[in-house]
């Protein structure tokens, strides 16, 4: 595992919209196969998430990155035991609908991490036409 995640200070907040997508594109998710997204009760209102989320999901060399959404322990369940897909990130939303995304708890992640991210690896593959990334792109933080 080779950790990918913008610290920060290492993008200008001064660069350009476009410019900055083509940093996380280019620099940071461009050799990506797996993107995990941490889902805190915030996350879904931060730009720059939904900028990475979109890029990885976007042909590339390597192909498409599998994706999954990994859910805090601040993060409250549905009666099912799931999540509410209000409270998540709108493209990760649709991708777990279509199932091409897959999900899980904190807990579990750090348990089973191989097996999880094995399956959205797997994934990239399998369910690439479930892909879903038809939102236009946030252009500010919510």
């Amino acid at each position: 595992m080779i950790p990918k995640s913008v610290g920060p200070g290492e993008i200008k907040s001064d660069n350009s919209p476009d410019y900055t997508k083509q940093l996380i594109q280019q620099d940071y998710l461009a050799d990506t196969s797996v993107l995990a997204v941490l889902v805190g009760p915030n996350t879904l209102k931060r730009k720059h998430v939904d900028w990475e989320i979109s890029a990885a999901l976007m042909a590339k060399v390597g192909g498409h990155s599998g994706l999954i959404g990994v859910f805090l322990p601040e993060m409250r369940t549905s009666g099912n035991g799931g999540w509410f897909y209000n409270q998540m990130p709108p493209r990760l939303a649709d991708n777990i609908k279509s199932s091409y995304a897959s999900n899980c708890s904190w807990d579990k992640f750090t348990k089973k991490f191989s097996s999880k991210v094995e399956n959205a690896f797997n994934n990239r593959v399998s369910l690439k036409e479930k892909i879903d990334n038809s939102r236009v792109q946030m252009a500010r933080n919510l």
